[in-house]
């Protein structure tokens, strides 16, 4: 995983709110979404509480949409946040791959 991300990378990045929950492995989180090929866009939206305090940072990319654009959840204590994915897929199923593939690099780095 980079350390940093690249130009390319942080242009990837949109939307009116820049703010990450989860300090240092948000971030690293979303470089990390952002080094995809497929991921063409992301769009942080805004964070919001949760009923019960969880403690421990969680990440895990749900579903596509019918065009192929996923959701990537993060969460941390008590504060949740959505984050749009806008990928080259252009289907429900070619979605769900990508949506595979970033779900084993999260789980991955977040094993490390």
């Amino acid at each position: 995983m980079p350390q940093r991300m690249t130009s390319a990378d942080r242009n990837k990045i949109g939307g009116i709110h820049t703010t990450i929950i989860g300090e240092r492995t948000g971030k690293k989180i979303v470089a990390l979404v952002a080094s995809h090929p497929r991921v063409k866009k992301i769009v942080p939206g805004i964070i919001k509480v949760k009923g019960s305090s969880g403690g421990s940072f969680r990440a895990k990319v749900l579903r596509p949409d019918n065009r192929g654009n996923l959701r990537l959840l993060l969460s941390q204590g008590t504060s949740v946040q959505e984050i749009q994915l806008v990928t080259t897929a252009s289907d429900p199923l070619s979605g769900e791959i990508v949506l595979n593939e970033l779900n084993k690099m999260i789980e991955k780095e977040l094993a490390e």
